[in-house]
């Protein structure tokens, strides 16, 4: 089990609920910080600072450790909520490390994990250039398709046969 240093004495009392509450769950897990940072989206120094009491975690990453920790969601994030408002200077700070882009779980026992910003931004661009690209070669396979053939016919039907008088 970790030994914690003692929370900062100016941090109001719903955030040392949270982060109390925070670190149980940690305990939980059973997992380093390290090895907390390669299961969700968050560094080992973010984790570091949200359990130090020195940044107020984002939303999703208080969620994702509460799903490793088997917590209960609800009590966690009216916690989360309470402490948000509470959270001496710094709030801001914290809101802008937060993951923007973060998906967190909705249900509880999903698989889901949050995605950062970067990583989801990636995806989307690739998605975009994977979408121009097809987009691309249907309108070169229409327009070859469209255009006449050399030393064919446009429509490529073969020319008519004039009939043959039948000789009896």
């Amino acid at each position: 089990m970790t030994r914690w240093q003692p929370l900062p004495a100016t941090l109001p009392g719903e955030a040392r609920h949270l982060v109390e509450q925070l670190r149980l769950l940690k305990g939980r897990t059973g997992l380093s910080l390290a090895g907390l940072a390669r299961r969700t989206a968050y560094s080992k120094s973010s984790w570091q600072r949200y359990l130090s009491g020195d940044r107020l975690p984002p939303r999703g990453a208080a969620q994702v450790l509460c799903r490793l920790g088997g917590g209960d969601h609800a009590r966690l994030l009216a916690l989360w909520e309470l402490a948000e408002r509470a959270w001496p200077q710094g709030v801001s700070e914290s809101r802008a490390e937060a993951v923007p882009g973060a998906r967190a779980e909705a249900v509880p026992g999903s698989r889901a994990e949050p995605v950062p910003e970067r990583a989801s931004g990636q995806r989307r661009w690739r998605t975009a250039a994977f979408a121009a690209s097809a987009v691309a070669a249907l309108l070169a396979a229409g327009l070859l398709w469209l255009l006449p053939r050399r030393g064919g016919r446009p429509d490529d039907r073969p020319p008519r046969r004039r009939a043959q008088p039948s000789v009896s």
